[in-house]
């Protein structure tokens, strides 16, 4: 196929590149479309402050009649390169028809862009980075993507593999259905943490939205630190994306661990929205907001998509402490089933402790790096 690769560089093509994929996925039933509004927020400089030091450049690949028929970002993290003292690249948001010719054009573009600014290696899809989307969808092609999780096609790791990437790191979703019953062995290894440890776990306090805020983040900063790959958040930016979350929080599913009144762990659980917003087909307006809302109450599976706890108390028990209270919280709540994602391939205690609850490996991310 003749493939024309175009950089964007208005608002038009930055429009056109977020639309894509809701014709690309046009009719698949697995699919679930970001919403278009919330999408021009995150991709905007002024308004996203992950831009005040990341640089980015987005490709389309145009086919005959100069239709898109694939897209890419090439991205520069510079937190990401002075925390871990590498010249890393990173390309995202890769998306195209199954023509391996049209991959090649697109990734051969975000390659040279990062070469000429002096990178080392391109690793991805990040979405911009960890903390946000992230991986190919590796395993789980027949299952629906959990709330602000990636859905990708099977090929896409096939054309890695042909452009000369490698395998770097594997992202595991857990799957949890709990009948309407607690974990008995959480319920009872929960009970004697509390008993030896002064630590109380509660919901976060909507009414003082900042302050709390503050107390996760000083949290998630520490508890991921040595996390392969990650790359410590500002404030600007975690309140961003707690503030974008707000309206969508449910308070008894947003927890604190504290000692002393100090925050030592933190955990998210989100109400699966993708089950409404497969609806909307990334519309918003005019009567998608209120469908949202209402929706709210009709959801019975959960993301839990943040649970750490800082080093000085990790295994003894806080985490069992806080997946027992989402457990309890979520099941007065009528969420019955509930995704645990994403987790590290490699980081044993948390896999461990998530097969022991009786959860299983649902879905399987792959993220690939390759030397420039």
């Amino acid at each position: 196929m003749q493939v024309t690769i175009r950089p964007v560089a208005s608002r038009r093509g930055l429009a056109e590149f977020i639309r894509f994929p809701l014709r690309l996925y046009s009719g698949d039933p697995l699919h679930v479309p970001h919403l278009t509004v919330e999408r021009r927020e995150f991709f905007s400089p002024e308004k996203n402050p992950l831009f005040e030091f990341t640089e980015a450049a987005y490709f389309l690949a145009l086919g005959e009649g100069d239709e898109a028929v694939g897209r890419v970002s090439a991205h520069i993290n510079r937190r990401h390169n002075e925390f871990w003292d590498e010249r890393m690249g990173f390309f995202g948001f890769f998306e195209c028809i199954e023509d391996a010719e049209v991959a090649s054009a697109l990734m051969k573009a975000a390659e040279a862009w990062l070469r000429e600014r002096g990178m080392s290696a391109a690793r991805g899809p990040m979405n911009f980075s960890t903390n946000e989307e992230c991986g190919f969808l590796a395993e789980g092609f027949d299952l629906p993507p959990s709330f602000m999780m990636p859905y990708t096609k099977p090929c896409y790791l096939e054309f890695m593999e042909q452009l000369g990437y490698r395998p770097v790191k594997d992202l595991l979703a857990y799957d949890y259905n709990s009948g309407g019953v607690e974990p008995p062995y959480l319920e009872r290894f929960s009970r004697r943490v509390s008993e030896r440890m002064n630590v109380s776990v509660r919901p976060m306090q909507m009414h003082r939205f900042e302050e709390e805020v503050t107390r996760a983040f000083e949290v998630y900063n520490a508890a991921w630190a040595r996390n392969w790959g990650f790359v410590p958040m500002t404030g600007g930016e975690f309140r961003y994306m707690a503030r974008s979350l707000r309206h969508i929080i449910d308070p008894a599913l947003a927890l604190l661990a504290e000692v002393d009144g100090q925050p030592v762990g933190f955990s998210l659980g989100l109400p699966d929205f993708n089950l409404v917003l497969k609806k909307l087909g990334g519309r918003l307006w005019p009567f998608g907001f209120l469908r949202l809302l209402r929706a709210k109450r009709r959801i019975d599976r959960a993301r839990v998509m943040v649970l750490g706890v800082v080093e000085k108390y990790r295994r003894k028990g806080v985490d069992a402490l806080l997946y027992h209270t989402s457990f309890r919280n979520g099941l007065a709540l009528g969420y019955w089933k509930c995704e645990m994602s994403w987790i590290l391939e490699d980081n044993a205690m948390m896999n461990r402790a998530l097969v022991r609850m009786g959860a299983w490996v649902s879905k399987r991310y792959r993220i690939f790096e390759k030397s420039l």
